[in-house]
């Protein structure tokens, strides 16, 4: 596991405070429509997220799942509504959070490490912490070989990780995710899930996942919560009672399979929510 590396950096998960990671209570996004008029993107929406877990967000297309990790990044402030991370008004981007996205948004002309390194000069964080830092989170994704080459020479997967380092180097609290194996083909993207739940357990960190992925949102998550169509709500919040650690023959066991027809019943508007 890599220790906290700069000063104010995540406690462990063990010794986590008891505030929510992440508290939103009566939150709702409009946006300008092109007529003149308003779209209603999002709520009201109560979500409250524990220190230290792993939650899902699944939902049809156009639901505000997107629109909701950007507010719980800071990235842009509700129209109502209260939003708190951990224990403090959330009201714009902080160093705290890292950010995975579905492109892995990686700079052609500079090596891997120098694109992990990237928060570094960002956050005028210490060079010398920030290469160890980088070189050990490169070593736990099995890039430390590939540190000096360019992201050309990656294979998509490769970038992902490489991406996912880069959130990481900052030692952030809460890591937020926007679908960041969508593009990648199907045995690539199950590679990297089963990876990546292997990564959040070794650090320790709160984290909130975007995704189309039944099964992705299952076997990764502590907790799998349903939107509504627009404007998004939260319809279902589904407590994934599956042991861990989680890996290929997750997916076989009976209670895995209950919890993934579940999810489509309610999705598919089969159930009750």
């Amino acid at each position: 596991m890599i220790a906290a590396a700069y000063p104010g950096s995540a406690p462990p998960r063990s010794s986590a405070a008891v505030v929510a990671a992440i508290d939103l209570k009566g939150v709702t996004k409009t946006y300008a429509g092109r007529d003149g008029g308003s779209v209603h993107a999002l709520g009201p929406v109560d979500l409250r997220i524990e220190p230290g877990s792993f939650v899902s967000v699944v939902g049809p297309s156009g639901c505000g799942k997107s629109t909701l990790l950007r507010l719980v990044a800071g990235l842009e402030l509700p129209n109502e509504g209260v939003m708190q991370r951990y224990g403090t008004a959330l009201d714009g981007p902080s160093h705290e959070v890292g950010i995975v996205f579905q492109e892995h948004v990686l700079f052609p002309w500079i090596t891997v490490l120098e694109n992990v390194l990237l928060p570094a000069d960002v956050l005028a964080l210490p060079k010398a912490i920030s290469r160890e830092r980088a070189m050990r989170l490169l070593e736990m994704t099995g890039l430390k070989d590939f540190a000096h080459l360019r992201p050309q020479m990656l294979s998509g997967g490769m970038k992902q990780r490489a991406a996912f380092c880069r959130a990481m180097l900052s030692d952030p609290r809460l890591l937020l995710l926007d679908e960041p194996f969508g593009a990648l083909d199907a045995l690539t993207r199950e590679e990297l899930s089963l990876e990546l739940s292997r990564l959040w357990q070794e650090l320790g960190r709160t984290a909130l996942l975007i995704t189309h992925d039944i099964e992705e949102a299952i076997l990764l998550g502590d907790r799998v919560l349903i939107m509504s169509e627009r404007p998004g709500t939260i319809r279902t919040d589904i407590a994934v009672d599956l042991p861990r650690p989680r890996n290929a023959d997750t997916v076989k066991l009976p209670r895995f399979q209950e919890i993934k027809h579940q999810v489509r019943d309610i999705i598919f508007n089969r159930a009750q929510a």
